[in-house]
């Protein structure tokens, strides 16, 4: 029997991935891995039982026993860590920092590759991160990489903490997120960068539903999808 098709979508922070990933999830009834949302989750964990975000060690320990449960809802997944509402927490920008920090780490990222790899099920999945196409899941049929100027990523942030009541000054937003950029694509393991065969994708001027149409034409293309 043959392996459920995947989409991987790569890229840096604020390019789209996690909004056009669920898109076309939906579209295609497909199952959606938020891999970002895993590193999250362990940092999370980890501030909350004190573990230091550079001890290796235990880092892995708790990526290895995290307690996460993903509940799928309209156009949106809510996410409980350890029975408790961590959807929004997740989300912010301190998170997010510390995120980066731990998926730096070769034990984490290993912990994590197996419970990532069992989202794979039938009819398909978009797995949604930064090393899907060049680590976790190299054999891919169909590989993107959803890229955007940083100005535009930054801005594109500032308005969805405005919408959420927060203010945030648009030149930190850019420092954080050129700051991450570099972290995460000079790290020695699994680096961020379009995988060889990944097709490259600027969404920079593009609208959502114009990047959500083009992806769904890509897999009806290539025989994984069916016209919708």
């Amino acid at each position: 029997m043959s392996r459920a098709p995947v989409l991987t979508i790569d890229g840096p922070g604020g390019a789209g991935k996690g909004t056009i990933s669920r898109l076309v999830a939906d579209r295609l009834g497909w199952h959606l891995l938020d891999s970002g949302a895993l590193y999250r989750l362990t940092a999370l964990a980890a501030v909350k039982h004190e573990v230091p975000l550079d001890d290796e060690a235990r880092l892995a320990e708790v990526a290895r026993h995290l307690d996460v449960v993903f509940v799928a809802e309209p156009e949106t997944t809510r996410v409980l860590l350890e029975g408790e509402e961590a959807t929004t927490t997740i989300r912010t920008e301190q998170v997010g920092d510390a995120a980066s920090r731990v998926a730096a780490l070769p034990a984490v990222r290993q912990a994590l590759l197996q419970r990532q790899h069992d989202f794979r099920q039938s009819p398909g999945l978009v797995a949604d991160g930064r090393d899907m196409g060049t680590v976790v899941f190299t054999e891919a049929p169909l590989k993107i990489f959803l890229t955007a100027s940083a100005e535009e990523r930054a801005h594109r942030r500032q308005r969805q903490l405005q919408e959420a009541g927060v203010d945030a000054s648009l030149s930190s937003l850019l420092k954080e997120i050129q700051a991450r950029d570099a972290r995460d694509m000079h790290r020695s393991v699994a680096p961020l960068k379009p995988a060889d065969d990944a097709i490259t994708l600027d969404t920079t001027r593009l609208t959502i539903p114009e990047v959500v149409d083009r992806l769904t034409e890509l897999l009806t293309e290539r025989g994984l999808a069916s016209a919708t």
